[in-house]
């Protein structure tokens, strides 16, 4: 595990995903890295993803004059490589960046855990064993969020941990129909009524690591996820003693109705004026 010494006032964000590289936008906010896959030292990212979700957080737009920042440009990471150069990971290793954060949370002051990743082939004892492992977690105060996966639109296709009944699930408002239609959609298996939320996910620019230009574009709910994570570490930077249910409350009642069914878009387009004005 490599880390670094703390800048800034932001609040504290675990990311699972791909991993991350030092783009410019990060400056030394990427407060720790460790690597489930390689077992490598220092921050990198094989495939891209893990830095495109990192961007849309924290990202400071310094390498485009502000254009694409993120959400929450104050804000520092924690990024656990879960998930190798293809985006595949495994469930045992999820497990271990969970308890990775339940033993190094306080430390590195994460208040949210983004999860831009979900288990594929329905409900199993792997699928159950995340659901169990985000819940701990919920339950123990962190704000969870997941992605709703992009196995839709069929009903019961919220891919696993963003079927808990507990955390914040993120679907994408412009990939609900059509050909790109494949946010996923509840009830789960026990007739929750999922996502929580919509947000944009098709061709969302953010930060892209070395060789592959400053930025990119990428589709899923899986772009969608971190723009609500963002938003959510700026609302803590302000209002730090909110606890996780007021935060999940506060994206319910700021949400705007699209007039679909509750599995498909939750509670509405998630708009982040509204959800930091209320």
């Amino acid at each position: 595990m490599s880390e670094k010494v703390l800048t800034g006032k932001g609040v504290g964000v675990a990311i699972l995903d791909t991993g991350i590289f030092p783009h410019i936008d990060f400056d030394s906010r990427i407060a720790a890295f460790c690597d489930f896959i390689g077992q490598r030292k220092r921050p990198y990212d094989d495939n891209g993803h893990g830095t495109h979700v990192a961007g849309l957080i924290m990202g400071s737009g310094k390498g485009s004059k502000g254009r694409y920042a993120g959400a929450a440009p104050q804000s520092h990471a924690a990024v656990l490589k879960v998930l190798d150069r293809h985006g595949n990971g495994s469930v045992r290793d999820v497990m271990k960046a969970l308890r990775w954060v339940k033993e190094n949370g306080t430390s590195y002051g994460i208040r949210i855990i983004n999860i831009s990743v979900g288990t594929i082939g329905g409900v199993t004892a792997n699928s159950r064993q995340l659901v169990d492992g985000v819940e701990e977690l919920w339950d123990e105060g962190y704000v969870v969020v997941t992605a709703a996966g992009n196995m839709g639109p069929a009903p019961g296709s919220v891919t696993a941990p963003g079927s808990s009944r507990k955390v914040i699930t993120v679907g994408s408002s412009d990939l609900l129909e059509g050909a790109g239609g494949i946010s996923g959609s509840g009830p789960t298996s026990d007739c929750v009524c999922k996502p929580d939320v919509v947000a944009p996910g098709a061709r969302i620019i953010s930060c892209a690591p070395k060789g592959r230009g400053l930025y990119a574009a990428k589709s899923g709910t899986s772009m969608s996820t971190p723009q609500v994570s963002g938003a959510i570490a700026l609302l803590l930077e302000r209002e730090p003693q909110l606890t996780n249910v007021e935060v999940k409350m506060l994206l319910r009642e700021s949400a705007v109705d699209l007039g679909y069914h509750r599995n498909r878009q939750g509670w509405g387009l998630f708009r982040k004026e509204k959800f930091l004005s209320m």
